[in-house]
């Protein structure tokens, strides 16, 4: 073989291996795997600490399987819910057992509780610091990563995600991050002030107790300071797309809060399932079906 074909095979195995890495398989073509095979194809790194903080620890599952998904080699990073004061990773499982079942790398993520919104928050970012920080210990796709959450952690999850092309939001990721989609499950998106108060003014004083500390001041909080911490204050056309579930009976996070956020959600980029009698927290038929539509807008990312 002369020089010039040699070369010309060489080009052609560059290019064919280049096309190969484009191509992806689709999460929704992919069958689920049995627990069996989980328990295979996972390594799972149990509390590891992304803080000095006890209650700054994450569960990580790192799958085998991940890598040959190519573009579709997401890092799922899950925030619980709880009003930033109840509540744990372990508490809210069933939120990434679809991701699990796909095979796809996950990380569960505790936070600190009963201190307020602010510092909540800043730890996811703390998190995903931590992890390109020490990412040859992982191996994680952080320039793929899908920011998730129910409720609190959607919040928070939200916030960050539309925030980080915005010089003004405080807590800055590192280089190497990059959030390419947000899901959220009951997350406020704006209208915090009249979270706050649903809590606050709640006959149940363990709903008083959480409203009371989402933040740090005597009293209501000034819109000002809530402002930094509603994620519609940060959305704009260049952020990630967005996967709003959305209950219209949920006595917790008021419809009424996404009454300006949604008409601003962009055709053909974000999605929004709204149950006109769900709840709080979706029951098991809208989780499931939820989910269906959920791993639609992953393959198109």
């Amino acid at each position: 073989m002369n020089q010039t074909v040699m070369k010309t095979a060489i080009y052609l195995i560059l290019i064919f291996s280049i096309f190969l890495s484009s191509c992806s398989k689709k999460l929704t073509d992919l069958q689920d795997l049995s627990p069996e095979q989980q328990t295979s194809a996972y390594k799972v790194v149990r509390d590891a600490s992304y803080g000095s903080d006890a209650e700054q620890v994450m569960d990580v599952y790192l799958s085998q399987k991940a890598k040959s998904f190519g573009k579709r080699n997401f890092t799922v990073v899950f925030i619980h819910g709880g009003g930033y004061y109840f509540s744990d990773k372990s508490q809210e499982e069933r939120y990434i057992e679809p991701y699990l079942r796909k095979g796809l790398n996950v990380v569960n993520l505790n936070y600190r509780l009963k201190r307020g919104i602010p510092l909540a928050t800043s730890d996811l970012t703390n998190a995903l610091n931590y992890l390109e920080a020490n990412n040859t210990k992982y191996g994680l796709n952080l320039d793929n990563v899908i920011v998730t959450g129910f409720s609190a952690g959607a919040h928070i999850a939200t916030n960050v995600g539309f925030a980080q092309n915005n010089p003004e939001y405080p807590n800055r990721l590192d280089k190497g991050i990059t959030i390419k989609g947000i899901i959220n499950f009951s997350g406020p998106v704006d209208g915090v002030d009249v979270v706050e108060r649903v809590f606050t003014d709640h006959e149940n004083d363990q709903f008083k107790a959480v409203g009371k500390a989402l933040f740090s001041s005597e009293g209501y909080e000034s819109k000002e300071n809530i402002a930094i911490y509603e994620p519609i204050t940060y959305f704009d056309p260049n952020d990630p797309p967005i996967f709003l579930w959305q209950g219209g009976l949920d006595d917790q996070i008021p419809p009424v809060t996404f009454e300006r956020f949604v008409p601003m959600m962009r055709k053909g980029k974000d999605v929004r399932i709204i149950i006109p009698t769900g709840k709080h927290s979706p029951n098991q038929e809208e989780f499931e079906k939820a989910y269906i539509e959920l791993f639609k807008f992953l393959d198109l990312l």
